[in-house]
């Protein structure tokens, strides 16, 4: 004994400063890459709204004619024992991913974002993380477990890199691998990547906008309880959200099939639509649309059916084939509708937008002990209790849906379903557990139960 008390403290030690060197190192390299590509995103993006009608409507095809391509010849040599998914690599692919393709998805989703596509930045930045910590994975020969830890922190530290929350940054990073299981030997690394990431990010000179929101510092019981409604309506946003997407990418897929069109073509028929849509629909809710999502933080009331448009664009635009994030969509898509109805609550919409910010971002990722913590650095200390449950809400609202068909379903959500452990989402069964249904035969199908065995009685064995 007295061995293993000297023996594990000294090895727990060498592993804080083998992560403070991979992790700093890490973290600094894809703040870098990050803030290259942002700087690029910024100088164009959104510019195409400034531009006439007609060259708004020719933009959109001509881009998902450019993602098409770029998509289809980018990955023929791609590797076909690798997917290009941070997900998967971690969870799969033992910390490996393609590395002759990772410049493909930023360079796609700046073409997505440059004519006006409704995408997210955080796609890119984290693939952009996890390629480059798979890199240096594969540079130094780490172990499988050590690469893994890399390719998560790397995501951390990309996604801390756009929105300035390195501990919600860290924490995505982990939760958003599966449905019900956080690893908590990857939090330190992607802690450490994550701060150093954003450190780097603001030396490069990445703007980083700040928050204030109406909430008071007491407690107020009858607030918390209003925020759950939010928190509710932000499930259920989200859930049109994720099968929004899905429809569409069916929808592509079939009509592909029936029609035969070479697939490359299927993202500039989704830009026709797109552009017609322009000419009766409102514009804002093109490319990454964070305006609007600034302005319903800021207490501008939002129209009832703004989350809907949102929703319509980013669905067309991801499910035809464009590529880009879909994290920064459900931050606009929950402030909008948070600000659109927080007044059927009571709430002021600037509380409203920022409880729904967070709480669709919670159920569409499934990622909601990240979103707390984003509520938190972003909208202060006073926010926690509300944006807790807000967010723990929607979670359980959405059921087992998510925006990333990769990520593994570990525990099921509540204890009346049942599922079995580490499969992607979609390919689970999900069905009611034996507890739920015993409990139900003896409540309403009139069969008793012993509560020690959950089995019928003896006397009621032998009538039988």
């Amino acid at each position: 004994m007295k061995r293993i008390a000297i023996v594990e403290p000294t090895v727990m030690f060498a592993t804080v400063i083998q992560w403070l060197l991979l992790a700093t190192i890490t973290g600094a390299l894809v703040g870098t890459a990050t803030s290259f590509f942002l700087r690029t995103l910024f100088l164009f993006a959104d510019r195409s709204f400034n531009a006439p009608l007609w060259f708004q409507m020719l933009l959109l095809p001509l881009a998902g004619l450019a993602n098409g391509l770029l998509l289809y010849y980018g990955y023929q040599n791609a590797p076909k024992d690798l997917k290009d998914s941070e997900i998967l690599a971690v969870n799969a692919q033992r910390g490996a991913m393609p590395l002759r393709t990772a410049a493909i998805k930023p360079i796609a989703a700046l073409i997505t974002l440059w004519a006006g596509g409704s995408a997210g930045k955080e796609g890119p930045c984290s693939h952009i993380g996890a390629s480059v910590a798979a890199a240096i994975g594969q540079r130094l020969r780490l172990n499988a477990e050590i690469r893994k830890r890399l390719v998560a922190c790397g995501v951390s530290a990309g996604f801390a890199s756009v929105f300035g929350t390195p501990v919600a940054g860290a924490i995505y990073g982990v939760e958003v691998l599966a449905i019900g299981r956080v690893r908590h030997d990857f939090l330190f690394p992607g802690i450490v990547a994550s701060i150093t990431a954003l450190q780097v990010s603001r030396f490069w000179g990445v703007p980083y906008p700040t928050y204030h929101l109406p909430f008071a510092s007491g407690f107020s019981q009858l607030l918390f309880l209003k925020t759950l409604g939010i928190g509710i309506l932000g499930g259920v946003a989200a859930w049109w959200f994720v099968e929004a997407i899905q429809r569409v990418r069916q929808a592509t897929d079939w009509l592909q099939k029936v029609t035969r069109v070479w697939r490359p073509l299927m993202p500039m028929i989704g830009g026709c639509i797109l552009a017609l849509l322009l000419i009766f629909a409102p514009v804002n809710y093109l490319g990454l649309s964070l305006p609007t999502m600034y302005a319903a933080l800021e207490g501008t009331q939002m129209p009832y059916l703004g989350a809907m448009w949102k929703i319509l664009f980013v669905a067309l635009t991801l499910g035809s084939g464009f590529y880009g994030g879909v994290v920064t969509p459900q931050f606009v898509i929950g402030a909008v509708a948070g600000s659109a109805f927080a007044h059927f609550f009571g709430l002021d919409p600037a509380l409203g937008a920022g409880v729904g910010f967070c709480s669709v971002v919670a159920a569409a990722s499934n990622t909601p002990i990240a979103a707390i913590f984003m509520g938190v650095e972003l909208f202060g200390g006073a926010s926690s209790l509300y944006i807790a449950g807000a967010s723990i809400a929607a979670y359980l609202i959405i059921g087992h849906r998510s925006v990333y068909p990769e990520q593994q379903l570990a525990y099921t959500k509540t204890s009346w379903l049942t599922a079995s452990p580490d499969v992607m989402i979609g390919r689970e069964k999900v069905q009611l557990s034996r507890g739920f249904l015993r409990w139900f035969s003896v409540h309403f199908g009139g069969q008793k139960l012993d509560l020690q065995t959950e089995q019928p009685p003896e006397s009621e064995k032998k009538q039988k």
